[in-house]
């Protein structure tokens, strides 16, 4: 198959490519490059031309995508590929991705399985099963909701703060209710329950 798709002719490599890594954000695999029809040599050519901009051990991004207008998140599509698409963005850059409260994270989180062994210095990982319903689609990754992403930030005891704003604005869109906070923590444990306890109550006062 791959020797066949290495007979295309370029145009047709080129657009099969572009369609992929269009769905995310520009980046793209190596292995979906080999799928799309270039050879590992073919792959070299085109990132010392600079054609494709070679971001970290196998993963390119097309060049075009570096000066087209662009998401403040298109890099978290780089993590979720680097993570075979396994990782879900997490706790407080969740909260960044859906613009809560004043949370501005130096470090990414990501949400992997447990048997997930893959490391890197850039990422903070957290270890867990996400259940279906605590996960949205983005385009080019995943993201816990909302709900989820307040629970989690104040189960992993970040500052108050950044709760309370994360939730005065949730409520403030009415997109949730107090019970649905209130329930989203109990379901994480004690510390994420009084995080958003105190965060209600400075909401309330």
């Amino acid at each position: 198959m791959l020797i066949e798709r290495e007979r295309w002719p370029q145009n047709r490599r080129r657009d099969v490519l572009w369609e992929l890594a269009s769905g995310q954000r520009g980046y793209f695999t190596a292995a979906q490059a080999v799928e799309a029809g270039y050879s590992h040599q073919a792959q070299r050519f085109h990132a010392q031309r600079g054609n494709w901009l070679h971001i970290d051990r196998g993963l390119y991004r097309l060049r075009e995508f570096s000066v087209l207008p662009g998401d403040d998140h298109d890099y978290l599509v780089r993590w979720w590929l680097w993570s075979k698409r396994r990782a879900v963005v997490s706790h407080v850059s969740a909260l960044a991705v859906h613009d809560l409260g004043i949370a501005n994270p130096e470090e990414i989180h990501l949400t992997v399985g447990p048997g997930f062994r893959q490391t890197n210095q850039q990422v903070v990982l957290h270890h867990t099963e996400l259940r279906p319903e605590e996960i949205e689609d983005r385009e080019g990754f995943r993201v816990t909701t909302p709900l989820r992403a307040i629970a989690e930030s104040a189960a992993d005891a970040v500052d108050q703060d950044m709760i309370d704003s994360a939730v005065a604005e949730l409520l403030e869109r009415g997109e949730t209710t107090r019970g649905q906070l209130l329930r989203a923590a109990q379901h994480l444990g004690e510390r994420a329950e009084l995080g958003v306890e105190r965060a209600l109550r400075a909401e309330k006062a």
